[in-house]
């Protein structure tokens, strides 16, 4: 058993699942539970890709749990057509996976976060993926938390570049601005990985083939899933030379802060109309001591790629 303990909070699509074959494969870190999120597909359907991923895997294991169904401001959330374009319509690239033989947890999402802080304290890690709606109401709930977990490194936001759904918002901010506001103004020790790097860390179907050569059942789902995921970028013309590996790229920064450069602010999020969702330094404080953001503004992309292809092929070998 490592000592470092992991939760992924995850809405989960294709770099989703990559995340959760990362955090697997890591040898540092154990992954104790999923919190499953709205954003790529809805809340249920989220779950159940964890599930199917997770088995997979051979993780049967790991509890998933259900998080909140939509935004902190709003009473519903449907999927854009964006993100079926980009992950396809079951999230994970069209790819049928077997049911899960595991239910999903009674405890709530937001209950296992109080729990797990109060139990494992500076050795957990939460990694969210998506909307920052189940963080920012665990906190709310037991603000005490958020001097226990000894990290947070969230995939979203772009400080140094444009966001994805508008010029200053990327896509898991403007799910939920207020909730990741809550989340970037507390006193929870954060890294950003925001678009900034992510968009510079690229997979290609050179690296898939090598998981499709396998001839195992993970390599060749994986291939699939990610493929679909290339094809997309290229399609929809986001990025001819292949997929941003966002959320994977967080798991990886959690356990090796040295895979980026990073530049310390205190942080808020703006969720007025006018540049709703942008992720920016906050004025107010920058002349006070200890910023509790880290943002990823530089990554070392090429020690980045070899490390996570070492990791998920050699756990594609065993599964």
């Amino acid at each position: 058993m490592a000592q470092k303990k992991m939760i992924l909070d995850l809405d989960t699509g294709v770099d989703d699942a990559l995340a959760i074959a990362y955090a697997v494969a890591a040898p540092d870190v154990d992954l104790i539970g999923i919190v499953s999120s709205y954003g790529n597909n809805l809340l249920d359907v989220c779950a159940e890709n964890s599930l199917k991923l997770l088995e997979l895997l051979g993780q049967e294991d790991v509890p998933v749990f259900l998080g909140l169904p939509h935004s902190s401001t709003s009473d519903h959330f449907e999927v854009m057509q964006v993100s079926k374009d980009i992950h396809g319509d079951n999230g994970i690239g069209d790819v049928d996976l077997p049911a899960p033989k595991r239910p999903l947890e009674e405890m709530s999402g937001v209950d296992f976060y109080i729990e797990a802080a109060h139990k494992y304290g500076k050795d957990l890690i939460i990694i969210p993926t998506g909307p920052m709606t189940n963080l920012a109401a665990a906190l709310k709930k037991d603000p005490e938390i958020a001097h226990l977990i000894g990290n947070v490194t969230f995939m979203g936001g772009a400080l140094t570049v444009e966001g994805n759904v508008t010029d200053v918002a990327e896509a898991n901010i403007n799910q939920d601005a207020k909730a990741a506001n809550d989340v970037l103004t507390s006193d929870l020790p954060l890294t950003m990985v925001g678009l900034d790097v992510t968009l510079r860390t690229l997979l290609t179907k050179k690296e898939t083939q090598q998981w499709r050569d396998l001839g195992t059942k993970a390599g060749q789902a994986f291939a699939d899933i990610t493929d679909f995921y290339i094809d997309a970028y290229y399609n929809l013309d986001i990025d001819k030379n292949g997929c941003a590996l966002h959320d994977p790229l967080a798991v990886g920064v959690s356990l090796d802060p040295s895979f980026v450069q990073t530049i310390s602010l205190f942080m808020k999020v703006i969720y007025d109309e006018h540049n709703y969702a942008r992720t920016i330094g906050d004025k107010d404080r920058l002349n006070e001591p200890n910023p509790n953001v880290q943002v990823a503004v530089n990554v070392d992309k090429d020690r980045y790629l070899a490390t996570f292809m070492d990791l998920l092929t050699n756990l594609f070998k065993q599964h």
